[in-house]
């Protein structure tokens, strides 16, 4: 199987819930698996240490997730229109990565969440496209050949799939949030298993 790797950070559970999409979305492709992992919260107390291993959830990314990664979605809930700050520390300490040129010419993607419909959703998915291109991964988005993304009346852009929590995060996940999701998934996984059957 080929592992594409689901990469997030969710601090109420709506961008995680948009990650089992995603990977289920990866998996409709037959030959792909979804490596889903996360990242553990930063505190402003820096001499606090997250335990290795999460109570619950998938567990935390490492760089070896990166190696031995095909393709990558990331995700992220919408932080004044940026990704959120334990995804950047992630990102800023993956120079090992980025000098032995291990993610370049792989496929990627981006996913978020925010509370409002106006919460800088575009901006966040363009501010989390930023690291996939400096590690020279090519940054796939959704195109309006799905349906969904001219009747949703909450997340979905072209940049990637997004969706609308509320302030309170009650909001339900609609049905073309979730199929947005498993779509960029699908499409992640076919462009990635493409890749993979080319001759260089």
């Amino acid at each position: 199987m080929t592992e594409i790797l689901v990469l997030y950070y969710s601090a109420t559970g709506g961008v995680a819930d948009m990650a089992a999409q995603v990977a289920r979305g990866i998996q409709s492709v037959d030959g792909m698996q979804a490596r889903v992992r996360t990242v553990p919260a930063v505190s402003p107390e820096t001499e606090r240490v997250a335990d290795e291993i999460p109570a619950d959830g998938p567990p935390y990314a490492s760089e070896q997730d990166l190696f031995e990664c095909a393709g990558l979605a990331l995700g992220s809930p919408t932080h004044f229109g940026n990704m959120a700050s334990p995804l950047k520390h992630f990102w800023d300490h993956s120079t090992s990565t980025w000098f032995s040129g291990e993610l370049a010419g792989k496929p990627a993607c981006v996913f978020t969440a925010s509370s409002s419909p106006h919460g800088g959703q575009e901006t966040t998915l363009l501010s989390m496209m930023l690291p996939l291109m400096h590690h020279g991964m090519m940054v796939l988005g959704l195109p309006y050949t799905e349906s969904a993304l001219m009747e949703t009346d909450g997340g979905g852009t072209p940049y990637g799939a997004s969706r609308v929590t509320g302030f309170d995060g009650a909001r339900a996940f609609a049905a073309s949030e979730k199929t947005l999701c498993r779509a960029l998934g699908q499409r992640l996984a076919e462009v990635t298993a493409r890749l993979a059957n080319q001759p260089v």
